[in-house]
């Protein structure tokens, strides 16, 4: 496995917390309702299992999208409204109790599964249909990340969302052992 691209806030990932995944949806077909599932198995290089975009191109930085609960609920304070059903948002993942923005350039491990998050998960017009009017402008930079799958593996609601120092950059790891 390749290392991953140095980034200078890698020194500090370390000491994120874990989180937690509260929320799986899959996407069986372009623009059909999300299922909701306890389980999925995540396939390297492709997306979950069940999920349309496991067939698209493989190597996709797309291959799973991920948002938080703190996100949601954020949208949901921005546009006064009741908390919001994860699968209107068209997201993979729902974690909790992890800063979703720290995890950006990161490698972290969902049950045995290996991801690494990458692109922000800009908000569509669909969501101004879905939310309401304001719906995109509330979402912007809460709309989650895009994430790669490194490793296979099943991930189950309930898992510890936590970094892994699989294939991080060594000298910026231990960078932050010398302050």
């Amino acid at each position: 496995m390749a290392s991953k691209r140095p980034n200078p806030l890698d020194r500090f990932a370390r000491d994120l917390p874990p989180g937690r995944l509260e929320w799986i949806g899959l996407r069986p077909a372009r623009r059909e309702p999300l299922l909701c599932v306890s389980e999925a198995q995540a396939i390297v290089d492709r997306g979950l299992e069940g999920d349309h975009r496991s067939s698209k191109t493989p190597g996709s930085g797309r291959q799973v999208t991920l948002i938080s609960q703190e996100f949601i609920d954020q949208t949901a304070h921005f546009l006064h409204r009741e908390p919001i059903d994860p699968a209107i948002l068209r997201r993979n993942l729902v974690v909790s109790g992890i800063n979703l923005h720290a995890l950006r350039y990161q490698r972290f491990t969902i049950g045995n599964a290996l991801f690494e998050a990458a692109a922000l998960c800009h908000p569509c017009s669909r969501m101004e249909r879905v939310l309401g009017k304001g719906g995109v402008a509330a979402m912007l930079g809460h709309g989650g990340l895009c994430c790669r799958i490194l490793r296979s593996g099943i991930i189950r609601v309930g898992d510890a969302v936590a970094i892994s120092e699989e294939g991080q950059t060594e000298d910026l790891f231990a960078a932050a052992d010398e302050d």
